[in-house]
């Protein structure tokens, strides 16, 4: 899949855990045909925040462009924030 095709969004995930340590940038791709786990994980989170429990705490981000998949096993307590930067089309 091309970087022009509808569907494809490039994000940037960086997360903030409490005490002051970051993890990422983790480069990341989401598309219909690319399996990554980049929009649970911000989802996820934002349902954690807004008093759901934790389900899940693995994640898969996944970036074709690098042949990189990272894997995040995250304990949502100890996160402060996640930045989720998106490049946008021009």
């Amino acid at each position: 899949m091309s970087k022009d095709e509808p569907g494809l969004t490039n994000h940037e995930i960086t997360i903030c855990l409490d005490g002051g340590a970051i993890l990422g940038p983790f480069r990341a791709t989401w598309s219909k045909d690319i399996t990554s786990d980049v929009r649970e994980l911000s989802k996820d989170y934002d349902a954690f925040l807004q008093g759901q429990p934790q389900e899940r705490y693995k994640y898969h981000l996944h970036d074709p462009d690098k042949h990189v998949s990272h894997t995040l096993i995250i304990k949502f307590e100890k996160v402060t924030s996640i930045y989720d930067r998106v490049a946008l089309k021009s």
